[in-house]
């Protein structure tokens, strides 16, 4: 049997406070629907990160997974950037 294809997903890392667990913010652009400005929208997402590399300012690219835990449904598949560090 086939498995589907996985979503994936690129944003920025927001907080890694938890254990092995990100918080991940992605920003999409769409129309608006009465008057078509092209306006941002974000959303957060609790990523899993098992070898805890990914600091605040990162972006990587999420894949999607089996749920983990109660709100985790996503994982890190690639640090694309890191942060730039003052």
């Amino acid at each position: 049997m086939e498995r589907g294809i996985r979503k994936s997903r690129i944003g920025v890392v927001v907080s890694n406070k938890m254990e092995k667990t990100l918080v991940v913010r992605v920003e999409r652009r769409v129309a608006d629907a009465k008057y078509g400005k092209i306006v941002k929208r974000a959303s957060t997402f609790k990523v899993h990160d098992e070898r805890k590399e990914c600091k605040p300012g990162d972006r990587v690219r999420i894949v999607e997974t089996r749920p983990i835990s109660k709100f985790k449904r996503w994982r890190v598949a690639e640090t694309l950037e890191k942060a730039v560090e003052v």
